[in-house]
């Protein structure tokens, strides 16, 4: 009977088994950092309380801000990231990226003064730009080009696995060892991560030749190269009515799963917390099925404008349904919860429309400045927030501004606003029929 040798093993463990680890490991940083991204909204009357000062409440604006600066650091850091992981390779990046967000958790737990607690929510949205992009690098270079959709499909699906989780246990925590250890216990999370990333995870394989010369190119013609093919992207106006598109679907689970539905459920329908956050996760849930199929179908019809459509005209029927139809149960609020998460995800075909409005030489620039243009409205956390204050009736409890049903109603109509918005210009959007459009090529005189 033939043994198999050491060598023979290891070979057969680089080829097969150590691909799936680095990948995975790159995803587990995903789902960390979504984890981090929810939990303003599961402890807001806990920030406001901790943060009140001589007497002042802390108000919605301010969570809003203090929620949003995660985006404020994510969101521009969309267009140079690639750069970044392409010249210095996903395994630097993507440990620095972890203890970014490990330290920005530190700096949010263990703080008593707001604007340290936004820097901490900084440092994790700057950490959190690389996670699924050092997925899609890791995926391009350890593993057959077959597989890249399907590691791309089930990062997503772990990234929402990880709000999903998120939301649920951290409920559960702050309520037994309070709001402060539950950041900090989060952050060991990401101190563990750490060192696994950087002594598993290795750029390529040591038979892959990945070129070198891109980093033998000085930095100046990197970076100038990079912004102009931004300059070149944004030129196209069918892009930024694509982000924007992107953008307005999006914002429906930016604003409400991740920062104020659970509190909109406990006020509005006097849900218990626990099951406030249960409920606001079925969006969630929604998008780890929907974004799959949404791209699924898309590719099946040969058509990308048709489901941005009837996705966007369906998520504004589901919000006006659920926002103003008195009267839901339970079971109508969970099921439409759920649908809400399935229809907006067709957002995920925003990102082939970009690909495919440029050059492909230009795919990946165009596909981060859609990105951009899309998490850039996290800003409707703030407008809400501001909504909510506007129409405070004054009404404090345990050192908590309250926010009455019809402020929390007056406020969220921007959502099913939003998402009419995008059903009217998904109309202007020219239809790609998933093949690249013919464009000139870049002048690199330009």
């Amino acid at each position: 009977m033939n043994k198999i040798s050491p060598v023979s093993f290891s070979t057969i463990f680089n080829a097969s088994i150590l691909p799936w680890i680095i990948c995975g490991l790159a995803a587990a940083f995903y789902c960390y950092e979504y984890l981090l991204r929810i939990m303003p909204g599961q402890m807001v009357p806990e920030l406001q309380r901790a943060f009140s000062v001589h007497g002042e409440y802390l108000d919605a604006t301010l969570v809003g801000h203090l929620s949003a600066f995660y985006y404020y650091a994510y969101t521009p850091m969309q267009l140079p990231v690639g750069l970044f992981m392409d010249r210095y390779g996903p395994r630097r990046i993507l440990t620095l990226a972890v203890i970014c967000c490990a330290v920005g958790s530190v700096l949010f737990g263990m703080t008593q003064t707001w604007w340290i607690a936004a820097l901490g929510r900084f440092w994790i949205g700057f950490g959190s730009a690389f996670a699924f992009v050092g997925v899609l690098k890791l995926a391009s270079t350890w593993l057959p080009a077959n597989r890249f959709a399907m590691v791309s499909g089930l990062a997503t699906t772990l990234g929402m696995i990880g709000a999903i989780a998120g939301s649920i246990l951290v409920t559960d925590l702050i309520q037994q060892i309070g709001w402060k250890d539950t950041i900090l216990y989060s952050s060991y999370i990401g101190f563990i991560l750490v060192p696994v990333i950087w002594f598993v995870v290795r750029d390529a394989p040591q038979n892959n030749a990945v070129s070198s010369a891109g980093k033998q190119v000085p930095d100046y013609v990197t970076y100038r190269r990079l912004w102009q093919e931004i300059r070149y992207s944004m030129k196209n106006y069918q892009i930024w009515l694509n982000g924007v598109i992107g953008g307005l679907l999006m914002a429906p689970t930016m604003v409400f799963p991740e920062l104020w539905g659970k509190l909109y459920l406990q006020t509005v329908h006097a849900f218990e917390p626990s099951e406030a956050s249960k409920t606001v996760t079925l969006i969630f849930l929604g998008w780890a099925v929907g974004g799959p199929l949404a791209g699924l179908l898309s590719d099946l019809l040969a058509r990308r404008r048709l489901p941005l459509i009837i996705g966007s005209f369906f998520t504004g029927i589901i919000l006006l349904v659920f926002l103003y139809c008195p009267g839901l149960s339970l079971f109508q609020i969970k099921i439409l919860m759920f649908l809400l998460g399935l229809v907006s995800s067709v957002e995920v075909i925003c990102f082939a429309i970009g690909r495919e409005n440029c050059p492909s030489s230009l795919a990946g620039t165009v596909v981060a400045v859609t990105n951009f243009l899309v998490v850039s409205f996290a800003i409707f956390q703030v407008v809400v927030a501001k909504i909510l204050d506007a129409t405070w009736d004054g009404n404090v409890l345990n050192q908590v501004k309250v926010y009455s049903s019809q402020s929390y109603q007056l406020a969220m109509i921007i959502l099913p606003v939003a998402a009419i918005l995008a059903f009217i210009l998904s109309f202007f959007l020219k239809e790609t029929y998933c093949k690249p459009m013919v464009l000139p090529k870049l002048n690199s005189n330009t």
